[in-house]
């Protein structure tokens, strides 16, 4: 099993998530969080003042998924997430080595 975290622009959400769904993810989390890259942050003027804004909003979507459906999802994050410009984004694949439904005990992939 793997865990996927993407973090993309908030309003490709909506399409990253509805593409997604089309794969057959059933579930997944979706936090709020700011930070920033290569773009470090940005300027804005609110009421004639100018200042510095150093970590940018985005949302983090997090899924776990079997070994065999890692590729196909990541490519269509990419596919649907993809502006092509600076602050797109950045998905990370990590290992994971337990799940647990906490409902019925089940384990493995069948928690999934």
């Amino acid at each position: 099993m793997k865990k996927i975290e993407a973090i993309v622009r908030h309003f490709k959400l909506e399409d990253v998530k509805n593409a997604l769904s089309e794969h057959g993810v059933a579930g997944m989390t979706i936090t709020e969080v700011r930070g920033f890259g290569r773009q470090k942050g940005h300027t804005e003027t609110y009421r004639g003042t100018e200042y510095a804004v150093d970590f940018v909003p985005k949302v983090k979507i997090e899924i776990a998924v079997d070994d065999d459906a890692v590729q196909a999802i990541v490519n269509t994050i990419i596919k649907t997430a993809q502006t092509g410009q600076i602050g797109d984004g950045k998905i990370f694949v990590s290992e994971l080595t337990e799940s647990i439904r906490i409902r019925t005990g089940e384990t493995g992939g069948e928690a999934l």
